[in-house]
This record gives structure tokens, C-alpha cells and sequence, in this order.
């Protein structure tokens, strides 16, 4: 039996105890089971993540070794109710991302009619000149979009941000559930749950429905990566394979003909469609980065001439800033006409004089984060931290207030992670995944669940310490 804090929301058990009903099914399995056999499992499902190579690197480590992200074999379930609600938020919020990122482009209606402050974009590196006036093929942005959320309650779901550039961790989503399935096959014959593992082909289709005119009926589509030293380069190739698409280097790809064009045996063959896992400014030396070995040079004009789709567009980048995001209950009602179904966290803006005076007074008390950073550095746990590092957490915010935001710490709902000692509270996020075409947005049901090992620790991301879990959504 997992103990649960009374502050936080235990998503397998009730206050007293109690089974709530998305785990009913999985708890009565879980009863049945020997818990040494469990144990052993636990080690089974390791070997199965080292043999299958699904490891990542930490930049700037000395020893640059490879990692296993920790996988936590109880899944995180959420009912079918529940995910219905929470899809209709999704869509909403990636519509308004979409049709944000156009306008930010273009007219720019949402700074003249004065409720986005024109300071967010001018001062901010990811928006990028070379794309004003220009609409991407099908007119989609973002194609491919992870939205993190937090519960806090039963039906308390917030967003904690915005993946629009270039998300990441879909492949963990897809071999957390193959893994599963291949140690507890029983399990999913007792509990129907909803299918991930088409995840490719629905990506696939999603890119195909996103070519450029020119590109006739079998779209031809790559992966672009920065290469294998690249921390997520497992999942590049693991896509890639999955999606029976090529896997390229900016060394593999030329400019022929107006085309972007791959190397092959026979030639070169045209790229109509390309999911690049390179940031913006290593993308095209000609355009960005002159010192950049890991692009196409020439690309943007290939791509302004609407011969390829580039997904997702260079310049959406500027919908993960912080600083936006604090803003996105006012951009979701102005694009869509509607209140925001899924609400932000709390947000202070500390570029804002009062904001920022609440925030020095109350350091303490908050989390403060870099509007641009991600991965969890370069941000302060006030709870957590000592008087010495909030000390010059504060120095940096009187430096550059403009740099940060402010939320409350908040009180993270738990699931389970298997110990020694039996089930154990641990506080946990959510990456659904979303893509997008002009054919509509299809969110996949579940996504990936990340997992503060540590007990207390609210921080879940895989470089510092974090883990995953299998998400079901439970087919009800």
C-alpha cells in the first residue's frame, strides 16, 4: 500500500486509502502478483532499455557517458473521461499556438490591439525576420507539439509549458509501453488500454498531409540530425526506422535544381518533407550560423520558394519562451473566442516593476525560471534552495529581471514508483503529443510521463535524476 501525502493529490489513492477508479483494474492485477517476481521484473526491464540502446547524453559532463533514463514499471493511468476533457484543451491551446505563430508573421493583430507587448518578440532570438511576410506549405506551423501538464486535483490539470521547436521523448512514450507490454502481457488482456504504438504511422501520414504542392502523392520524407554525439539521437533513429523514412545529416543533403536533394546510391533524389531535430540557427549556414556544419546551405530559399516543408517551421520557437507562455490564456481567447480550457500556472513576470518587487519578497516560496531556458537549468526551487544560492538568484534578478518569470511551487500530484519496500508516492508530469497538418490535430492518447525519483523532489527531467513511466489511457 503507497502512503500519500495529504498535501498533494495521489492519483492511485484516495485520502483514506481507498483505489481510485482509473487503477482499480491495475491494482487488482498488482494484488495477485509475487513481489520478489516483481523485483526481478524491475531488473528485466532495464536490461531490456541497456540491450535495445535507449540512452541519452548529459551536455557538458566531463565524461559524456551514456545513460539509461530509469523506468518505472507502474503505469500512470488516466481515465477515458478524463482524457477527453483534457484533448479538447490540447487542441484548443495548439490551434491558438498555431495561429499565433501566423500572425506573429504577419499583421501582427494581437500587438496592435495591445494585448501582447511588442517587446516580447522584438527582444526575443527566436523570432525570426527571415520569416515574416512567408507562409509555410498547408500553412502549418507547428506540426509536431508537446504540451507539459501538471495535475494538482482531481480535475485540476494545469500547463506548465510549451514544446513548439523541437519536442522530444516520444520514442521513450513508445518502448515505455513496448517494454510493458513484452514483461506483463497478461496485464493488457485485464485492462484494456489505448494504443500508442501507431504513434509513427500517424506521424508519417501527418508529415505526408503536410508537403508542398509540388511534392505529388508519395511525399518523400527525412529525419535531419545533428548526428550521433546529439543527445537525442537515439530517438531521431528510432523514428526515423519507424516511419520507414531516411535518416540524414546536413552532410548527406544539397541543393539540385531548386530542391533539397539526399545522396543515394543511385543519385541524388528530392526531400519533399523535413523533420529536422536541428535548431534554427544551425539549420542554414547561409542564412544563420556561417560556422554551422550541421544544415543545408541554401535551404531557407528552397524553402521560401515553397519546395519543401520544414517541420516544424523555423521561428516557432518563440512560442516556448516563458515570458509568451505567461501569456497564453490572453492568446488562446484572442484566436479562438473562447476562455482557455486547460489554465497556465500561476505567472510573474518580473520584467513587470510590481511583479518582480512580489517575487524578491517572496523567493522563498517560489520557482524562478529563465524565460528561454529548458531541462530544467538555470532556474531556482525557492523550498528547496539555501539561503546562499537564493542569495544570488536574487543578484541575477535585479541584473536582468526581464530574463525570468515566477510561479508558485505547486503541490504536484504523485503516482507510485516500485521500491524495495513496496508502491511510494512520487511527484510526476505529462507530455501528451500532438501533429498537426491541414488535415486537423490528433493527439496521441497518453504520452510521456516523467517521474521524480527522489522522494520530495518536484524535478523530473531525465538529466537530473528523473524517470519515466508508461501512460495509459484507459479505453472506457
Amino acid at each position: 500500500m503507497s502512503s500519500s501525502d495529504p498535501t498533494n493529490f495521489d492519483e492511485m489513492h484516495g485520502p483514506d486509502g481507498s483505489i481510485r477508479s482509473a487503477y482499480r483494474g491495475y491494482n487488482a492485477w498488482l494484488e495477485e502478483q509475487d513481489k520478489s517476481w516483481m523485483r526481478r521484473k524491475g531488473a528485466e526491464a532495464e536490461s531490456f532499455f541497456r540491450r535495445t540502446g535507449i540512452t541519452f547524453n548529459v551536455y557538458g559532463e566531463q565524461d559524456a557517458e551514456e545513460r539509461l533514463i530509469p523506468f518505472d514499471m507502474v503505469p500512470r493511468v488516466v481515465t477515458g473521461g478524463e482524457w477527453r476533457r483534457l484533448s479538447r484543451g490540447i487542441e484548443q491551446r495548439v490551434r491558438a499556438l498555431n495561429a499565433f505563430m501566423h500572425d506573429l508573421y504577419h499583421r501582427q493583430e494581437i500587438i496592435r490591439s495591445g494585448r501582447l507587448p511588442e517587446r516580447l518578440f522584438r527582444d526575443n532570438s527566436a523570432w525570426l525576420p527571415q520569416m515574416v511576410g512567408f507562409t509555410p506549405p498547408g500553412g502549418v506551423y507547428t506540426h509536431i507539439v508537446g504540451i507539459d501538464l501538471v495535475r494538482t486535483g482531481p480535475d485540476e490539470f494545469l500547463v506548465l509549458e510549451d514544446n513548439a521547436r523541437t519536442p522530444s521523448g516520444v520514442s521513450y512514450m513508445l518502448e515505455n509501453r513496448e517494454t510493458m507490454m513484452a514483461m506483463f502481457p497478461e496485464l493488457f488482456t485485464r485492462v484494456k488500454v489505448q494504443s500508442v504504438s501507431n504513434y509513427p504511422r500517424r506521424l508519417a501520414a501527418s508529415l505526408a498531409a503536410s508537403a508542398p504542392a509540388s511534392a505529388g502523392s508519395t511525399p518523400s520524407i527525412a529525419v535531419l540530425t545533428p548526428g550521433i554525439y546529439n543527445s537525442a539521437y537515439f530517438e531521431h533513429a528510432f523514428l526515423a526506422d519507424k516511419m520507414g523514412a531516411e535518416l540524414v545529416e546536413g552532410s548527406d543533403l544539397r541543393i539540385v535544381d531548386g530542391k533539397v536533394q539526399m545522396r543515394t546510391t543511385d543519385g541524388y533524389r528530392p526531400i519533399d518533407v523535413l523533420y529536422r531535430r536541428v535548431d534554427d540557427d544551425f539549420l542554414d549556414p547561409l542564412t544563420f550560423n556561417p560556422d554551422s556544419v550541421l544544415g543545408i546551405p541554401g535551404i531557407m530559399d528552397v524553402y521560401r520558394a515553397g519546395n519543401i516543408t520544414i517541420a516544424n517551421a523555423p521561428g516557432t520557437g518563440v512560442a516556448d519562451d516563458k515570458a509568451i507562455y505567461s501569456f497564453m490564456p490572453e492568446i488562446v481567447e484572442f484566436y479562438t473566442g473562447e476562455k482557455a480550457l486547460l489554465p497556465n500556472v500561476e505567472t510573474w513576470r518580473c520584467a513587470d516593476p510590481d511583479s518582480l518587487k512580489y517575487v524578491l519578497d517572496n523567493l522563498e516560496e517560489l520557482v524562478v525560471k529563465e524565460v528561454h531556458g529548458s531541462g530544467g537549468y538555470g532556474m531556482l526551487i525557492g523550498p528547496t534552495s539555501s539561503k546562499k544560492e537564493i542569495r544570488k538568484f536574487r543578484e541575477k534578478l535585479l541584473e536582468k529581471p526581464e530574463n525570468y518569470i515566477a510561479q508558485p511551487t505547486l503541490s504536484l500530484s504523485t503516482c507510485p514508483i516500485f521500491t524495495r519496500d513496496g508502491l511510494a508516492p512520487r511527484h510526476v508530469d505529462l507530455r501528451p503529443f500532438v501533429l498537426c497538418s491541414p488535415d486537423g490535430v490528433d493527439i496521441t492518447p497518453g504520452g510521456l510521463t516523467r517521474v521524480a525519483l527522489k522522494k520530495g523532489s518536484l524535478v523530473v527531467n531525465s538529466s537530473q535524476g528523473g524517470g519515466t513511466k508508461d501512460t495509459w489511457v484507459l479505453d472506457d
